[in-house]
């Protein structure tokens, strides 16, 4: 699997810290289900790579870790089962690890010199992060016009509402949804939103 399948899948990809409220793969079913199939689960937590083991396994599901820092992470994630890695940053030794594994990878980018040293790694994909505070919008339009062969996965700010507007951008091929899955949320309520997410374009 390569990272333009990933970030082609569907227009959002849930963001997902999980602290045990839910059963992993029951989560990873309802966002299936609901169109959602790339899950993104953080690596924030104690329960991170036992979740992404679990939703791993569910049929339709493509499961990542994000928040990945170093060579260890991207070891772990790839033992738990994790088909794609999202970093927060770009580092050459992490892209190098995750270019010799041969797995998918999303490195976070705020700034032009940021793309530009992705560049030089062979990267044109990258996860535009802190996309609210790195400048919304109008930020990722100023980084976009001199990469124009550059694609974007804004991530970090966005809501349902600001979501179609991040969506229109040509540059951009998909969002990171953090607000899928909140704490205190059923499963039903989960459900309900990943199917307004799954038909924003």
């Amino acid at each position: 699997m390569n990272i333009d399948t990933v970030m082609q899948s569907a227009p959002v990809i849930p963001v997902l810290v999980l602290d045990g409220s839910h059963d992993p793969a029951e989560l990873a079913t309802v966002l299936v289900e609901a169109g959602l199939p790339v899950l993104e689960v953080t690596l924030r937590t104690p329960q991170a790579l036992d979740s992404i083991r679990a939703m791993a396994g569910v049929p339709g599901a493509t499961v990542g870790a994000g928040t990945v820092l170093n060579q260890r992470h991207l070891d772990e994630a790839q033992e738990a089962g994790a088909r794609f890695i999202v970093a927060p940053g770009l580092t050459e030794p992490l892209t190098r690890a995750t270019q010799a594994s041969g797995i998918a990878y999303l490195p976070g980018v705020a700034t032009a010199g940021d793309i530009m040293r992705g560049l030089d790694l062979g990267l044109t994909r990258f996860k535009f992060f802190p996309a609210e505070s790195s400048g919304g919008l109008p930020a990722l339009r100023s980084l976009a016009g001199p990469f124009g062969a550059v694609r974007f996965c804004p991530t970090g700010g966005i809501t349902e509402a600001t979501a179609p507007d991040w969506l229109a951008e040509p540059a951009v091929s998909c969002i990171g949804g953090s607000w899928l899955v909140k704490k205190g949320m059923s499963l039903d309520e989960i459900g309900t939103a990943a199917r307004r997410a799954a038909t924003l374009r």
